[in-house]
Parts: C-alpha cells; structure tokens; sequence
C-alpha cells in the first residue's frame, strides 16, 4: 500500500507539472519538479530496490516530457517571431505599394503632359516650312523697301545704312542662318532707322562746297533738318529734300548751327532752336 500511495504521490506530481506546463509557468514548473524529485528521492530512500526502479522509470518518463515541452515551447517561440516578422514584413510591404501607386500615378500625369507638348510640337514642325515660304517673300520686299527708303531719305550716314542693305541682301542668301535669325536682323535695321527720327546728332565729313571739297561739321535732328557747317564756321547751309541738293543758309542761322552742333555733343543743355524746316507735304 504504501508503494501505492509513492506511485500516487508521483503522478500527482506529473500531473501538477502538466498542468503548470501548459499555463506557461515554468519558473513555478521547475520549481514544482525538483520539490516533487526531491520527494521522490526521500521515498525511494524508504522503499526497496523494486520500487525505486518503478520511480526511477516514472522519473525518466517526467524529465522526458519535460525535454519535450521546452523543445515545443521554444518551436512555438520561434513560430511566433516567424510570424510577427512576416507581418512586419507584410506591413512594410503595403505601405510601399500604396506609396508606388501615388507615385506612379504622378508619373502617368506627366506622361500625359509630355505627350501633349509633343503633339503640339509635331503640328508646329510641319508648319515651319510653310511659315518660312510665307516669310521669305515678306522679308525680300521689307529689304527693297528699306533700301528705297535710304536712297530717298535725307542722305547723313549714307555709306553706314547702304552697307546695312547690302549686309541684309547677303544674310538672306545665307542656308546656315535660320529664318527666325535673318528676321530678327532685319526688324534690327528698321528698328535702327526708326531711331533716327528721335534722336538728334553731329558728325563729321566732307561735302563738296563751291566746287571744292570741304571738312564740314553735320547736325542732323531727326529726320527733320540736315545741316552742315564748315570747320572754319564761314560757310553753313541745309539739304533740300525737295530739291534733292545742298542749298546755302543766311548768316543769321550761323549761332543757331553752331548752337544745334554743342547740343549734339552735349556740351550745352538743349534748348530752342530757329532753323529753316520745310513744312510737311499734305498727303492725300
């Protein structure tokens, strides 16, 4: 009876580790089978040989199955960081894909862009050649026209602005300058001439003046008078558009010439001058 009673104290023990097993207490657990070995060792100090081996396998069958559940609980511990790193890894994962279908749809937006400016850029390609076969004409009759207008004009400057017509004609002839380059150097030389009617200045030069060749000091105001004055201030006169020659001046517009000539050179504050200006042609 009383190998019975160790037997039973045993598997209550076994039973105890089970249970405390199971509620992941293995401090406690540990603690319990070392407290049950620990008993069992006295008893079997108290019972025969026959009986201590029947403990003695009963405890081997114990710390077997205590093996066993460490191994299993350190599986499931390993499953369990598996899984939480999977989900982490899952999570990760999401939040880049949701970041790539932002991004992705930003990209088709200028895809979508880009594809329109190309279009717009092909339509304006196949309409270069046909702005250039318009423009070409427009700029041969803006250089006859400015040529004609130099020859016409009153002449200050003539050697400068005819070489500005001729330097046009050439640059229109040219293959390796683009239209859009030759047009521009064109509005650069009416724009040059349109200056000239706002502005007005003082050079010098030669004019041939009875009969002979004279150094002459010329005043231009806009495109309203062309004076001139000899270096030695005897002899002064004007250009007659109308008459298309140089006609000379009284003795009395002598100060206002020289006056005129300090003021284009900015010697003097501008102020009132009393010239000799045609008055303008009635157009009808």
């Amino acid at each position: 009876m009383w190998i019975l009673r160790w037997l039973g104290i045993i598997h209550r023990a076994t039973d105890e580790y089970e249970v405390e097993l199971k509620g992941m207490r293995r401090m406690a657990r540990k603690r319990h089978v070392v407290e049950s070995v620990a008993l069992v060792l006295g008893l079997l100090c108290m019972a025969g040989g026959a009986a201590a081996q029947e403990v003695e396998g009963a405890l081997d069958t114990a710390a077997s199955m205590d093996d066993a559940a460490r191994r299993s609980q350190a599986n499931i511990d390993q499953t369990v960081d598996e899984a939480r790193s999977l989900e982490r890894q899952y999570s990760a994962i999401i939040k880049e894909i949701d970041g790539l279908e932002v991004y992705n749809a930003l990209l088709q937006k200028q895809i979508d862009s880009q594809n329109q400016e190309m279009a717009d850029l092909n339509r304006s390609i196949d309409q270069v050649s046909v702005i250039e076969r318009q423009v070409t004409p427009l700029m041969i009759k803006m250089i006859e026209a400015l040529d004609q207008f130099v020859e016409l004009d009153v002449p200050f400057l003539l050697e400068e602005r005819r070489q500005r017509v001729a330097f046009l004609r050439t640059l229109l002839e040219r293959s390796e300058v683009t239209v859009a380059e030759k047009f521009r150097r064109l509005l650069e030389a009416y724009e040059i001439e349109n200056d000239y009617g706002r502005t007005i200045e003082s050079f010098k030069g030669s004019l041939e003046v009875d009969g002979a060749s004279r150094e002459v000091d010329f005043l231009r105001i806009g495109r309203t008078a062309l004076l001139y004055q000899t270096v030695d201030a005897e002899i002064f006169g004007m250009w007659d558009n109308a008459k298309r020659e140089w006609v000379s001046l009284p003795a009395e517009y002598r100060n206002q010439i020289r006056a005129g000539i300090r003021m284009a050179h900015k010697q003097i504050a501008p102020n009132l001058l009393l010239l000799p200006i045609a008055a303008p042609e009635n157009v009808e």
